[in-house]
């Protein structure tokens, strides 16, 4: 994905996302969330500000918005609305197949890009992300729940989306050789305590998220 990435970025292949600022994206739907520690998070604000100096016009993930989707429950669409389901009826099914006192610990290694954006990469420690994510997909193939999971992709890996392409590069070199300087920076490992229930836009912008629940881990 890497090297598949950054040859978009240097041949002007890259993909703009045109919704970032629009008023008029009223894309939503209700995900899974795990968020880093602030330790981590910090280390990648700091990997983000040195991209904003160079591309200041480029989209960057602020601190309170950085996270790991679990599982896009309902996959953000326009015309969503929180009135469409029952919330208690979610949270009763998670609850009955998140594990109890487990242990999550993801290791922050390294950055990856698209065409479109620039990762944080995420490994699990453990298996238990994993298993958490096979436990949905059994448990809301067989309930009457609406769900989409998996609409997009079959979600497998634990990374931090944490900046998008808004613009047109101004300063393409010095940004990739940036990404390049942290390719296998250690931005340091969480032990994640708590899974979020939330209700969200696309980006999961802390103004339009909504926390239904926590479950504790």
């Amino acid at each position: 994905m890497y090297t598949n990435g950054i040859e978009k970025i240097k041949s002007d292949q890259y993909e703009l996302d045109d919704l970032l600022d629009s008023p008029l994206d009223k894309r939503r739907g209700i995900s899974l969330v795990i968020k880093p520690n602030e330790q981590v998070a910090q280390r990648i604000q700091h990997f983000l500000d040195i991209l904003k100096h160079i591309e200041p016009g480029q989209y960057y993930y602020p601190t309170t918005d950085l996270h790991i989707t679990v599982m896009a429950l309902i996959s953000c669409y326009d015309g969503f609305d929180m009135d469409q389901i029952k919330v208690e009826d979610y949270i009763d099914l998670i609850q009955k197949i998140l594990p109890k006192q487990t242990k999550i610990e993801i290791n922050f290694q390294g950055i990856t890009a698209s065409s479109g954006c620039v990762m944080i990469q995420g490994f699990p420690q453990q298996t238990v992300l994993h298993d958490i994510r096979n436990s949905l997909r059994t448990a809301f193939k067989t309930s009457t729940l609406q769900q989409s999971l998996d609409h997009r992709y079959p979600l497998r890996t634990a990374h931090i989306t944490a900046a998008r392409f808004r613009t047109p590069f101004t300063a393409k070199e010095e940004f990739l050789q940036t990404l390049e300087n942290f390719r296998n920076y250690d931005f340091g490992i969480s032990t994640i305590n708590e899974i979020e229930f939330v209700y969200n836009d696309w980006y999961l912008k802390e103004q339009f998220t909504k926390t239904l629940f926590r479950f504790s881990i």
